[in-house]
Parts: C-alpha cells; sequence; structure tokens
C-alpha cells in the first residue's frame, strides 16, 4: 500500500513537472494573462498578465497518476473523485474563459456558478448515500457521536460542499497559498482514508477506501509539483480552473469517507477566508464599516504590512495546524 501512495505523489509531482514548462508557454502565447483589481494591494498591479488557467497542469496529474496508482481505478469511488474534481474544475474552465478569452470580466454570473456547483454537490450526496451505503449521519468532531439527519443530511451538507469549495477558490489570492495549503489538506486525508479502511475492514472495503488515500496522494503530489511555478514570484496562476477543482477533490473526499465537518477543521484556513468575507460584507452592508482593511483575509494582512512571502508561510503553518487538528478530530469519530 505504501508503495501505492508514494507511487500515486510522486506521478503526480512529476507529471506537473513535467507538463509546466510546456503549457506555461502555450497560456501565454494565447494571451490568457490574470486581470488584477486596481483596489487591491499596489505590488499586485505588477502580475497584471501573468498566464491563468494553470490548474490544468496540475489537474492532468492528480487525474492522471490517481487511476494509474489505483488498485482498481474504475471503483465507483474512485470514478467519482475524479469526476467531481473534473466537474468543479469545468466550471472554473468556463468562468475563467469568459473573463480572460471572451473579456467578460465578472465570467460566469454567481447563479450560473451555483447552480453548477449545488448539482455536482447532489450528484455526489447522491452517489454516496444510495449507491454507496455510506449513509445520511454525520460524526461529530473529536467525539463518537454520529447525528442522524436523514433528508437533511442533502441539505446541510450540500452547503458544506458548497461554501468548503468556494472557500478554496477565495484562498487562491497570493502566489503559492491555494497550492500549498490544499497539500497539507490532500496530505491530511491520505491517513483518514487510511484510517477509515483500517476500521471498515474486509478485502473490498480495504482496496475502496486505500485508493481514495491514492487520491488524496496524488492531490497532494500534483499541489507540490505546481508550487514550483506557482510560489513567488508564480511563473503561472491556477485560476478558477484550478482552484475550483481543488476544493472539489476536498469535499469528494470528505463525503466518501464519511468527514464531512471534520473538513471544516481540516479546510480551517479556507473557511476563515470565507468567513472574514461574510462578515466583511455584512458589515459593511448593515454599518457602512469594513472590519478589515481588504477580505480575504489575506489582503488585509497585506495591507497592515507583511510581506506576501510572509503571509503565505504563515497561513501554510496555520493549514499544516488545520490538517493536524482534522485528523485527531477524525480519530474518536471511528467508534
Amino acid at each position: 500500500m505504501s508503495e501505492r501512495l508514494v507511487l500515486a505523489a510522486g506521478l503526480a509531482f512529476i507529471i506537473t513537472l513535467v507538463l509546466g514548462p510546456f503549457l506555461i508557454p502555450v497560456l501565454r502565447i494565447l494571451k490568457f494573462g490574470q486581470t488584477v483589481r486596481d483596489d487591491g494591494p499596489k505590488r499586485h498591479l505588477k502580475k497584471a498578465g501573468t498566464p491563468t488557467m494553470g490548474g490544468l497542469i496540475f489537474l492532468v496529474g492528480i487525474i492522471v497518476s490517481a487511476l494509474f496508482s489505483a488498485e482498481q481505478p474504475t471503483s465507483l469511488e474512485m470514478v467519482t473523485l475524479v469526476g467531481i474534481t473534473l466537474g468543479y474544475g469545468l466550471i472554473g474552465f468556463i468562468d475563467d474563459f469568459i473573463k480572460v478569452v471572451m473579456h467578460r470580466s465578472l465570467g460566469l454570473r454567481a447563479y450560473q456558478k451555483l447552480i453548477g456547483q449545488f448539482g455536482l454537490a447532489f450528484i455526489l450526496l447522491w452517489v454516496s448515500v444510495k449507491w454507496l451505503g455510506r449513509g445520511t449521519d454525520v460524526a461529530i468532531p473529536f467525539t463518537g457521536i454520529h447525528w442522524e439527519l436523514g433528508w437533511f443530511y442533502y441539505v446541510l451538507i450540500s452547503l458544506v460542499v458548497v461554501v468548503m469549495t468556494n472557500a478554496v477558490n477565495l484562498t487562491d489570492g497570493l502566489d503559492g497559498l491555494a497550492a500549498g495549503s490544499t497539500l497539507f489538506a490532500g496530505a491530511s486525508y491520505v491517513v483518514i482514508a487510511l484510517l477509515a479502511a483500517i476500521h471498515g475492514g474486509g478485502v473490498a472495503v480495504l482496496a475502496h477506501e486505500t485508493d481514495m488515500a491514492v487520491f488524496a496522494a496524488a492531490l497532494a503530489g500534483g499541489c507540490l509539483g505546481f508550487l514550483r511555478f506557482n510560489t513567488y514570484p508564480a511563473r503561472v496562476f491556477m485560476g478558477d480552473t484550478g482552484s475550483l477543482a481543488l476544493g472539489g477533490a476536498l469535499v469528494s473526499l470528505a463525503v466518501l469517507t464519511k468527514s464531512e465537518l471534520v473538513l471544516i477543521l481540516i479546510g480551517g484556513l479556507f473557511a476563515a477566508e470565507a468567513l472574514s468575507v461574510i462578515i466583511q460584507v455584512f458589515s459593511f452592508q448593515t454599518t457602512g464599516k469594513r472590519v478589515f482593511r481588504m477580505s480575504p483575509l489575506h489582503h488585509h494582512f497585506e495591507l497592515v504590512g507583511w510581506s506576501e512571502w510572509k503571509v503565505v508561510l504563515v497561513f501554510w503553518f496555520v493549514a499544516l495546524v488545520c490538517a493536524m487538528l482534522g485528523i485527531i478530530g477524525f480519530v474518536p469519530t471511528l467508534g
């Protein structure tokens, strides 16, 4: 098993490293350049024109590696993980294409994104409950309590899926921030999937659960490879193509390993970024005042004087701590 995990992570890492030097010049030739908000940190203005939609680089690495390394690549678990990841990536790709290629600054409208995202969330939950028999209960982190939700499971967890997916997207605002943070989250799901496999028992169950660990390892390896091109100063941005795909991968792992609420711990950094936007909007709408100098949260720290690299390093450390807390919180839920 350890060999397949190493193979998955290593292959995704290598494929991403190899693809980068070929695809980045293509994106530059096609003029798929990033636009930068003029109301943000002024030092970001020099990033205008940097190739975006680079999420395609690690998406290829992750998917090819996961399918090649899996013991049962055609299992419903693996097909679901790959399908949902690509589905969210497709939404991001369409959004990027409209903004970058068609030069429409808003891209997809919010309701269009939400329809697609909730549609994919429902498919994920339906497959998990009806076809894989995962049930409609949720485990409360740090406890052995399992809360049976019935039909409300679809309502609550679809919200968790969509919010956390978009939270990853919001985190993608500094060079290397989203990729590095997802690296830690993906690594934590290697552990969680293996723990679920050991607890589940049985040869068939073991193969399916460990293949989810293989997918998580490929996710971590692809993110690590992408950091070669995405750390400051970034040669390419992942765009919504990449950030929504990463979010889709994480929520899929959470649902299939029955760690839906644990994901909020593992992705605590992502959740904090999303919460900062919600707080900022609510405060400004109700009082006319801003709580943060700018949201998402990483921009606030930039505007108080932190260097971009310092913000990323500190946020990576927070992401690592959150990933470790998530694993600790998941263990008691196994009963």
